[in-house]
């Protein structure tokens, strides 16, 4: 029964191994000639410097490429993941909204397509009659959570741009306060 599945799995499995492995072969070269350079570089530095001193060097220099190595990936992962982030953010609203939309159909059109579909519609009647007040609270609260535009936010109370110096400032709590900079 899962044969086909199976015997695809480990073609596909196969497929990255044979192409990870030939990565790995066009590699191996360059490191054996890089072993070779560190080698040569060591004899070098041990004939000018002394041997203390040549592998010191080496050994900070090996540090200093370490660290240039791990700053070069710390930045493209910072990279990615800010990437990743701002995808996220600009896509989650959306679907979010989509979603929202989307819900109250495909539930009602569920319930009227299964075969007890009308009948059991009047009986889910019935019971958010009787229980009207925590519906009524529901809906309410589904309103004040339902998603908005975020760009309408931004917008100024005034229809005609920013509101002129004199006018009264609107604080979060609703009430309006004369700005800091008049005297009453």
């Amino acid at each position: 029964m899962f044969r086909g599945l199976i015997s695809d799995a480990k073609a596909a499995a196969g497929a990255v191994i044979v192409k990870y492995v030939a990565r790995a072969s066009v590699a191996i070269p360059f490191l054996i000639a890089a072993g070779f350079a560190t080698a040569a570089l060591t004899v070098l530095l041990v004939d000018r410097y002394g041997p203390q001193t040549a592998y010191w060097l080496l050994a900070g220099g090996f540090t200093l490429l370490g660290m240039v190595a791990a700053l070069v990936v710390t930045v493209k992962e910072q990279e990615e993941e800010v990437a990743d982030a701002k995808a996220e953010a600009e896509d989650t609203p959306a679907v979010a909204k989509e979603v929202a939309m989307q819900a109250p159909l495909a539930l009602l059109s569920a319930l009227l397509a299964s075969p007890m579909g009308p009948s059991s519609a009047f009986g889910i009647a019935k019971l958010l009659g009787r229980n009207l007040p925590l519906v009524l609270l529901l809906v309410i609260g589904g309103f004040l959570l339902w998603p908005r535009d975020p760009a309408a936010e931004d917008t100024d109370l005034a229809e005609g741009g920013p509101l002129p110096e004199d006018a009264p400032v609107p604080k979060p709590n609703g009430v309006y306060t004369e700005r800091e900079n008049v005297r009453v």
